[in-house]
C-alpha cells in the first residue's frame, strides 16, 4: 500500500484530522503553482500535509510544528520513512514558543482554530514578499454556517471565533482573501498587500 494510502488509514482507524482529499489536491496544487522554497507549517498531525507538500518539488523545505509528542514522534517515522528528513523538520513544542528570522513563502495554518488570527499576527513578519498564508477548517464540518449542527456551547465559541476570522480576513482592507467554502473544510488563500509587509 502507498504510504499515504497507509497515512490516511491510520488517521481515520485513530480519529487524528488531516487534510479532506479535495483540500489536500488544492494545496498540493497551489504548492505546485507557486513554487515556494520554504514552508512553514503550524500542526503537523502524524505529518500527512508536510509530505504531501514536500512530495511536490524536491527543493521545497519545512519547518512543522506539533505541540502533541506522541503525534509528532509518529510524523517523523513517516518523514524518515519517505527520505524526506533532510528537508522536513519537526519541531516538538508550542506554536508560542517557535522564534525564527527565516522567511517562508508559504504559511500553512491547520493548529487550535481558535488561535488563527493571533498565528497569523505573530508569523506576519515570517512572510516573504509575494508568500502567502493557508488556512484549513474555516467551515468546521459545516458548523460555521450552520449552527443548528452544533451540540456544545465550547463548539458553538469556536464556531463563533472561526466565523469573526473569517469575516476579517475578508474584509480587512491589508488583506487579499481568496475564501473557498467548497474546497475540503474550507480552505482560505490569504496574501498581504505589499504596502503593509
Amino acid at each position: 500500500m502507498d504510504k499515504l494510502k497507509q497515512l490516511e488509514q491510520t488517521a481515520k482507524e485513530n480519529h487524528v484530522p488531516i487534510m479532506m482529499k479535495d483540500g489536500i489536491e488544492f494545496l498540493t496544487d497551489l504548492v505546485k503553482e507557486r513554487k515556494p522554497k520554504r514552508i512553514l507549517e503550524l500542526g503537523t498531525a502524524i505529518g500527512y500535509s508536510a509530505i504531501q507538500m514536500a512530495r511536490c518539488d524536491e527543493k521545497i523545505e519545512i519547518d512543522t510544528i506539533e505541540l502533541d509528542e506522541e503525534r509528532g514522534k509518529q510524523a517523523i517515522q513517516n518523514i524518515l520513512d519517505e527520505q524526506l528528513d533532510h528537508r522536513v523538520h519537526v519541531y516538538l513544542m508550542n506554536i508560542d514558543d517557535y522564534k525564527t528570522d527565516k522567511k517562508y513563502d508559504l504559511i500553512f495554518v491547520d493548529a487550535a482554530k481558535a488561535q488563527y488570527r493571533r498565528y497569523m499576527e505573530m508569523f506576519m513578519k515570517n512572510l516573504s514578499e509575494g508568500g502567502v498564508f493557508v488556512f484549513d477548517n474555516l467551515c468546521f464540518h459545516g458548523m460555521v454556517d450552520d449552527p443548528s449542527l452544533i451540540k456544545s456551547r465550547q463548539t458553538r465559541q469556536l464556531c463563533r471565533k472561526i466565523r469573526d476570522f473569517r469575516d476579517w480576513l475578508i474584509h480587512e482592507e491589508t488583506l487579499e482573501c481568496d475564501f473557498r467554502a467548497n474546497i475540503g473544510d474550507g480552505v482560505a488563500v490569504v496574501s498581504v498587500k505589499n504596502e503593509n509587509l
